[in-house]
């Protein structure tokens, strides 16, 4: 299955909010069905490490639901619950130190991905933002170098807004 949605290959939770998007059908939703999770496992080259199945299914968009709210500010409870269910293990091999995530089935996919909203807050928590553009429901990792990105794409929504503001003054 081929990647059907807008805006592909932002960071991990960010990859994982954008599993729900607007088009001109209406409302869409990857992780509807298992098909779904597996598209995004294999989008986010983890299908060799996770198996898509009902409960992990439930186990991101679960997920998803805590990585939203905290981005939009509300909570963190959801998100430390989360966590809670994985730890990273360190280790000492032939080739030195490593780092392993040691996360029981279901929860390795969604743990990873709210590991990554983590580093995100930690970067730079004030360039994870949401598409400017009011029909678009899509979040981005604004790495513009003054941070005044807008638009998840500047190619489709940043030039619907040109377009409307363009339309707007000839109108009037």
């Amino acid at each position: 299955m081929r990647d059907p949605r807008p805006h592909l290959g932002e960071p991990l939770a960010l990859d994982l909010l954008n599993t729900r998007w607007m088009s001109s059908d209406g409302p869409q939703d990857l992780l509807s069905d298992v098909d779904g999770v597996q598209c995004w496992l294999a989008t986010n080259h983890l299908a060799d490490r996770c198996r898509a199945d009902e409960e992990v299914r439930s186990a991101l968009v679960a997920t998803r639901e805590a990585i939203l709210a905290v981005v939009e500010r509300r909570s963190s409870d959801d998100l430390n619950a989360v966590l809670d269910r994985g730890r990273i293990r360190r280790t000492l091999s032939e080739s030195g130190p490593q780092e392993l995530a040691d996360v029981p089935h279901p929860w390795l996919a969604p743990w990873l991905a709210a590991d990554s909203l983590l580093s995100l807050l930690g970067e730079a928590p004030d360039r994870i933002k949401q598409c400017a553009h009011p029909h678009c429901i899509l979040w981005f990792h604004d790495t513009s170098k003054n941070g005044a990105r807008r638009w998840h794409s500047m190619a489709v929504c940043g030039n619907r807004a040109k377009a409307a503001r363009h339309y707007a003054a000839k109108r009037d």
